[in-house]
């Protein structure tokens, strides 16, 4: 089974809207990283359904290699970096 392609380094700090459903590429593909476009197709690789219980930020995996996905356990980065290495500047709206 190939690895899912590294989208970005770190992880995305997204806005997530209460009741929305959100569907995470794990593929790494997608060109509306963290969300899905579609670019799994006929692949093994299947996005994640995430559906907001609240308006809230969340952190969610760009290497796609999380063990938690979609959110981010750093694994990337040896499990040293924190949900800080979302750059605050970097906050995706979500919808």
């Amino acid at each position: 089974m190939p690895d899912p392609l590294l989208a970005k380094q770190g992880p995305y700090l997204v806005e997530l809207k209460a009741g929305r459903t959100y569907f995470w590429c794990s593929c790494g593909a997608s060109k509306r990283q963290p969300f899905c476009d579609g670019s799994h197709a006929g692949s093994h690789f299947t996005p994640r359904k995430l559906t907001a219980s609240q308006n809230s930020e969340a952190v969610l995996c760009g290497c796609k290699h999380t063990g938690r996905g979609p959110f981010c356990d750093c694994i990337r980065n040896n499990l040293t970096a924190t949900h800080d290495a979302a750059d605050r500047e970097e906050v995706l709206s979500a919808g």
